[in-house]
């Protein structure tokens, strides 16, 4: 080639290989964008992001009376929002709950029912499914607990573009585990290979979140941001709390379990920071619906004693219980030019009432199945169109156990040769004193009501293919 060609040539090449970089992102982002989704957001289809922590306890946060936890960042998000004093989860333990909150089907009802793994089937309509369908793009991080890889009830398959996370709800376990799944492929985490601990999973879902809101800030979103903060290592019996640093808790007098979980308690406080700092950046913290709960009571497990730091708050009873401890929970709402600021609400509300908000909030009708009631009136203000004439919680774990609430009666039938427990949650919340004797017409009513609550239960399999490594 003559030397006076050379710069032609190479500008030449430059310029084609800039066109077809861009070439390449046009293609990946048409790819990626869905072609039948709504361009943008508009006022009346906000965001949605809802926040789910595993095991926190009703007393775990300083806005619910915990005062050696900090947790300023979930404060901040309910002194801007609302925040219910009787909000209460699917059930006590963690499959079943979660079911109820992604479908709206209370425990009796639900296609998973215990916490032995069963997988959504094509039938069961999530909050996904529902966002999906309006336009939005949806995305699920953390952990599942709901279908394996291949099965019917992976989370691409039930409502949700993008996923990653745990799929096994005994995979969760693992803080520093060797793979996450990414959407239906596993992704190993290179820091964790070979006995490495240098990929914190929670780190991975709090990046993959902000990432996410980062990608669709022009677009709808809704986002289920499941963490498994500050759920214990069970394997690793009285050591399970596992955290990179104890952080402000390291020179506590307390024990070492005890440090780690608080340590857990404020790195979850320090995602929900960034998120919010995020849509603040981003100018669309006033276009988004940010919820934040979790899925039962405090554990006692991993070394860590529930009443320690009084998780439970005043509330009796821890996870897998159905005393108010075990099923009670945090839930916070922010919704600016909505929810008037600093909102404190007493009306009960439970788990699948979260699928009939959030068709409330996408304006989309509810599926034909589903056992909740909208609380989008309560944010604004407003009395709903109805109210929850009870609700059921069954627990399989310890046997057959069920409860039922009831205006202020709640019933406890701890199973067979057990006696049946009443409590009035008006004058009693903290379930301290029992009346079953001295008000037998209440008690056969909420026999009846526990009776008929619930479809017949079989008690299914384990067919997770997951193997511990």
């Amino acid at each position: 080639m003559r030397p006076f060609l050379l710069p032609s040539v190479i500008r030449w090449l430059a310029a084609a290989f800039r066109i077809a970089c861009a070439l390449t992102v046009l293609h990946c982002v048409r790819a990626a964008a869905p072609t039948d989704r709504n361009p943008r957001r508009t006022a009346a289809t906000p965001n949605i992001i809802l926040i789910v922590a595993d095991d926190l306890g009703y007393g775990d946060l300083g806005c619910y009376g915990q005062r050696d936890i900090l947790t300023p960042n979930i404060d901040r998000l309910a002194a801007e929002g609302l925040r219910f004093t009787q909000a209460y989860a699917g059930n006590t333990v963690c499959a079943p709950s979660r079911c109820t909150l992604l479908t709206g089907r209370h425990s009796g009802h639900a296609r998973v029912r215990s916490n032995v793994q069963v997988p959504l089937e094509p039938d069961d309509v999530t909050f996904g499914d529902l966002a999906r369908r309006s336009g939005y793009r949806t995305a699920a991080f953390g952990k599942w607990a709901l279908g394996w890889e291949g099965s019917t009830g992976t989370p691409n398959r039930r409502g949700f573009d993008e996923w990653f996370g745990f799929l096994d709800q005994s995979h969760a376990h693992e803080y520093y585990p060797t793979y996450l799944w990414r959407n239906e492929e596993p992704r190993p985490l290179s820091g964790n290979q070979g006995g490495g601990r240098r990929d914190y999973a929670p780190d991975w879902f709090d990046r993959a979140a902000t990432n996410f809101v980062r990608i669709y800030e022009d677009k709808p979103f809704l986002l289920y941001f499941a963490s498994t903060l500050p759920h214990a290592n069970n394997e690793l019996g009285t050591n399970g709390m596992e955290i990179p640093s104890l952080g402000i808790y390291r020179d506590r007098p307390w024990p070492a379990p005890e440090k780690a979980k608080a340590a857990m308690i404020s790195r979850l406080d320090a995602t929900v920071g960034r998120i919010m700092d995020d849509l603040r950046a981003r100018h669309i913290d006033q276009d988004t619906v940010v919820m934040f709960t979790s899925d039962n009571g405090p554990h006692s497990e991993g070394g860590v004693h529930a009443n320690f730091l009084h998780s439970s708050g005043p509330l009796r009873g821890i996870k897998r219980d159905l005393y108010e401890g075990g099923i009670r929970v945090p839930l916070i709402v922010r919704w600016p030019g909505h929810i008037k600021p600093g909102t404190s609400v007493d009306r009960p509300v439970a788990f699948w009432d979260i699928l009939p908000t959030v068709a409330d909030l996408l304006q989309t009708n509810l599926p034909a199945k589903t056992d909740g009631l909208s609380f989008a009136p309560v944010l604004e203000g407003r009395e709903p169109k109805a109210t929850h004439d009870h609700f059921y919680w069954e627990f399989h774990e310890r046997g057959y156990q069920r409860a039922v609430r009831s205006g202020d009666w709640k019933a406890i039938d701890l199973g067979e040769g057990k006696p049946f427990e009443l409590y009035n949650l008006a004058e009693d919340p903290a379930e301290k004193q029992e009346c079953a004797a001295a008000h037998p017409e209440i008690v056969a009513r909420l026999r009846e009501l526990m009776r008929t609550a619930a479809d017949p239960f079989v008690q299914p399999e384990n067919k997770s293919p997951f193997k511990r490594q």
